[in-house]
């Protein structure tokens, strides 16, 4: 398998989890402003949405979308326990943590990585991101991670986004459990593995 993906974004959500996996792939670094991989192919002819994450399987197949990358990943290695079987309840609220990641969280971020945004839609986008932040941050009192117990695909996508929040200076003093739980993210093997083959240390 081929994962394709770029320094610190989005795409390092499926990386932690093919880590986390313990599965075999390989990473191939994509130049977004040119849409160019680090092995000189035009990266449209890989995937149409000309952004990352992608993941080609071995027969060719691309899938994309980190949200369903990270499930077929999870899938193929149940006995990591990242994402409950299917018909648990405990999958679909892991899924519901990715839905909310993905529209309410990622997506708010877009006005502060755009160059052409003004400064009042970049301060919106601050206080909005806060509040969902403090919303994430109550949810994880009293627990270890976001389904509980176990680390999940979800707490691999947050994981993400909390650090753009960090890189942007987002005041979340207050999400003392957020803090928390980021460092015990930081600290998992597969996690290391992930920003060290990214070069985000």
């Amino acid at each position: 398998m081929k994962l394709f993906c770029k320094a610190g974004a989005c795409s390092l959500s499926p990386h932690i989890v093919m880590r986390e996996c313990g599965l075999d792939f390989t990473q191939v670094n994509v130049d977004l402003a040119k849409k160019i991989t680090e092995r000189g192919d035009d990266y449209w002819q890989i995937n149409p949405k000309g952004q990352v994450p992608a993941l080609q399987l071995s027969d060719g197949t691309v899938l994309t979308e980190g949200v369903a990358i990270v499930q077929y990943l999870a899938d193929l290695k149940p006995d990591r326990h990242l994402l409950a079987p299917v018909g648990s309840l405990t999958r679909y609220h892991t899924v519901e943590w990715l839905s909310y990641i993905s529209s309410e969280l990622h997506k708010s971020f877009t006005p502060l990585f755009r160059p052409d945004s003004t400064e009042e839609e970049k301060s919106r986008a601050r206080t909005l991101l806060t509040a969902k932040f403090r919303f994430v941050d109550e949810a994880l009192r009293d627990k270890q991670w976001l389904m509980g117990l176990r680390f999940s695909v979800a707490d691999a996508y947050l994981y993400v986004v909390t650090r753009w929040a960090r890189a942007l200076r987002l005041d979340l003093s207050a999400c003392t459990a957020l803090e928390s739980w980021f460092s015990r993210v930081t600290a998992r093997p597969a996690v290391q593995a992930a920003l060290t083959a990214e070069g985000l240390h």
